[in-house]
C-alpha cells in the first residue's frame, strides 16, 4: 500500500499530542523561569522586512533566510531569531517602559540549513533580553537565568556548563596583531569554528591573518586574558551560589556580527552535542536598527528547543522528570465516566458537565460501548479514574485505575472529592 502523497518539508515538524505535550513542558518551564525572576512576556511577528536581518547580522545567517518577495511586492523573511526584531520594537516603544527591560519571548524562528540531529528548519526558542543597563550586572542576571532554567529541567552540577569568554578580548587580539577593523568579522568567524575545523584548512585561514593555530590556541588558554567584566560576572554569579557551572572559554565569540562585549554558551558537559543555549551583549544593534535613534545597551540569549530536548531525553534524570511531568498534564482527562447503564446516558452527561465546571478535566463514550472497552479508553486516555454510572445511580462506584482500587460514593461526594485532590497542582500523584 502507497504511503501518503504528502508529508512535512524537510527540516519541518508535524506535533502529535505527545509531542505537543513535550514542547508544552518546554514553554512551561521557561515561561514559569522567566516569570520568577522578573521578566515580562513580549511578542513580535513572524514575517519581518528582509532588511532587518541584512543590517548587521553577519555571518550565515544571510544566506540562511527564508526569504521571499509578497503579493505587494516587498521583501520579506520569516524570522531566522528574534533579536533584531526585539530591536525593532525596543527603539519604538521603549519610552512607555521604565528601564532596564526585562523581556522574554517564546517564538518560532525558521533558518534554512541542513536538518540533523539538534537542528531543524523550523524551531521554537526561549529569548530572553535585559535593555537599558550596560553593566556586568545585566551579564551576570542573564547567565544565572541561564543557570536557573537548566536547574528547573531537572539538571545539576557536573551536567552541563557556562563557557563565558568575552569578544573585546579578541579585538584587543586583532588591534595587538594588527588586523584591520573590516577584516575583525572574518578573523572572529574563523575562532567560532576553531574547536571544528580541519587541522590544515584552519592553519591554513589563519596563515592569511599572519597567525598560527598555536599561537591562537595559547590565547584562549591564558587565563590571563579574562576581561574585567569576566572577572565582575564571576564574582557575581559565585556570590548567587553558581560558580561551579561557569568557566572562561575565550573560544566562545559567536556567529553574529551585532555581538559587541561578553558572550557565552550553554553545553552539556561532556560536549557531546552543539550549544544548548547562547547570547552576549550587543549594545549597538539597537542603535543601528533605529538609524541612530535610540542608543541602547542590552544583552540576551537564546535556548532553542531542539537540543534542549534532546538533552533532557538523554540524560536520566531530567527524563524521569518530564514523564512525571507528561503524567500531570499530557492525559487528554482526569476522570473518564463509564456507562455502564446506557438508559443513564443523560445522567452521565450532567455528571461530566459538573466535573469539568468544576474544573475537573472529564470525558466519556459518544456511543454505545462495552464497559470493558470503556474501560480501556480510559487508560489509553491517560484518566487516573474512572466513574462508573450503573442501574443504582446517583451510586456511583469510583474507581483508581493505576491500583484498580475502588469505592462507592454519590454523584455530589464524588465531585467534591476529586475536587479536593485532582485540584492541588503540586500536590503527589494518587497511587
Amino acid at each position: 500500500m502507497a504511503g501518503p502523497t504528502f508529508q512535512a518539508l524537510p527540516g519541518f515538524r508535524d506535533f502529535t499530542p505527545r509531542e505537543c505535550a513535550v514542547r508544552n513542558y518546554l514553554f512551561d518551564t521557561w515561561r514559569g523561569v522567566a516569570r520568577r525572576c522578573g521578566y515580562v512576556e513580549y511578542e513580535t511577528p513572524i514575517l519581518e522586512d528582509t532588511g532587518l536581518y541584512l543590517k548587521k547580522s553577519g555571518g550565515e545567517l544571510s544566506a540562511q533566510l527564508f526569504r521571499f518577495e509578497d503579493q505587494g511586492g516587498r521583501d520579506v523573511t520569516l524570522r531566522p531569531e528574534v533579536t533584531a526584531s526585539l530591536a525593532r520594537i525596543v527603539a519604538q516603544h521603549q519610552r512607555d517602559f521604565p528601564k532596564p527591560l526585562k523581556w522574554f519571548e517564546i517564538g518560532q524562528c525558521f533558518r534554512y540549513e541542513k536538518p540533523q540531529k539538534g537542528r531543524g528548519r523550523e524551531f521554537h526558542q526561549f529569548n530572553v533580553d535585559i535593555l537599558g543597563e550596560g553593566g556586568p550586572a545585566a551579564d551576570a542576571e542573564l547567565i544565572a537565568l541561564a543557570i536557573e532554567t537548566m536547574l528547573a529541567f531537572g539538571f545539576v552540577a557536573g551536567d552541563f556548563v557556562v563557557r563565558v569568554s568575552d569578544r573585546k578580548a579578541w579585538i584587543d587580539f586583532a588591534e595587538a596583531n594588527k588586523i584591520s577593523e573590516d577584516r575583525i568579522p572574518d578573523f572572529l568567524s574563523i575562532i567560532d569554528k576553531i574547536e571544528r575545523e580541519k587541522p590544515d584548512v584552519l592553519e591554513q585561514k589563519l596563515a592569511a591573518f599572519s597567525l598560527t593555530p598555536d599561537g591562537v590556541r595559547a590565547f584562549i588558554a591564558d587565563p590571563a586574558n579574562a576581561s574585567a567584566a569576566y572577572l565582575a560576572i564571576r564574582e557575581d554569579l559565585t556570590a548567587r551560589g553558581f560558580a561551579e557551572f561557569v568557566e572562561l572559554d575565550l573560544s566562545i565569540v559567536r556567529g553574529l556580527a551585532y555581538y559587541t562585549g561578553v558572550v557565552f554558551e550553554v553545553f552539556d558537559a561532556k560536549k557531546s552535542m552543539r550549544a544548548v543555549a547562547g547570547g552576549g551583549r550587543y549594545d549597538t544593534l539597537i542603535s543601528t536598527i533605529s538609524d541612530g535613534a535610540v542608543d541602547m545597551p542590552a544583552t540576551g540569549f537564546a535556548m532553542g528547543d531542539y537540543v534542549i530536548r534532546n538533552l533532557i531525553e538523554e540524560t536520566t534524570h531530567t527524563a524521569m522528570q518530564l514523564e512525571v511531568w507528561l503524567q500531570r498534564n499530557a492525559a487528554a482527562c482526569d476522570i473518564y465516566v463509564v456507562i455502564a447503564d446506557e438508559t443513564k446516558r443523560a445522567e452521565s452527561l450532567r455528571l461530566v458537565t459538573n466535573l469539568r465546571r468544576a474544573g475537573i478535566s472529564a470525558d466519556l463514550p459518544l456511543g454505545l460501548s462495552k464497559v470493558a472497552k470503556q474501560f480501556q479508553s480510559a487508560e489509553k486516555c491517560g484518566a487516573r479514574f474512572a466513574l462508573v454510572v450503573g442501574p443504582e445511580y446517583p451510586e456511583l462506584k469510583l474507581k483508581v485505575l493505576s491500583s484498580r482500587t475502588e469505592e462507592s460514593c454519590n454523584a455530589a461526594t464524588a465531585i467534591a472529592w476529586l475536587t479536593d485532590r485532582l485540584l492541588q497542582p503540586d500536590g503527589p500523584l494518587l497511587a
